[in-house]
């Protein structure tokens, strides 16, 4: 019988291993990611679960209340491996697509062809596919 230090013990070891997998393996065991939590100080690249949904970090902060993952496209992205997410209005260099970026946007497909483009797929900065 594994005893409760042992299971905390053992928790932090998945989480530890839980780094190196890539999106698509993490996407397959997203209950095995810790659930974001608030007055923590989350690094680039950090993946938590939040509404059982994975969530990667793009800019190093400290968590509040009003900033979680699903609110706050400057601090997370949902991770994915479509090769056209659904599309997203940037709020600014922070999470702006680069040139080659694919999206999805109003039934099309489209690749970005500027770097730090926050502009709407149609509008400028794109090419359809």
């Amino acid at each position: 019988m594994i005893t409760m230090a042992k299971a905390f013990q053992l928790r932090a070891l998945i989480e530890k291993a839980c780094i190196s997998l890539t999106d698509e393996d993490a996407l397959e065991g997203v209950e095995l990611f810790p659930q974001w939590i608030t007055d923590y100080g989350y690094q680039v690249n950090d993946r938590v679960k939040h509404e059982n949904t994975l969530y990667k970090c793009i800019q190093a902060h400290t968590s509040q209340e009003s900033w979680k993952p699903d609110l706050t496209p400057a601090l997370w992205v949902k991770v994915s491996i479509e090769e056209y997410p659904e599309w997203v209005q940037p709020i600014g260099t922070q999470d702006a697509y680069m040139k080659g970026d694919k999206v999805s946007h109003l039934e099309k497909h489209w690749v970005s062809i500027a770097d730090n483009n926050v502009w709407e797929p149609g509008v400028y900065g794109w090419d359809e596919v």
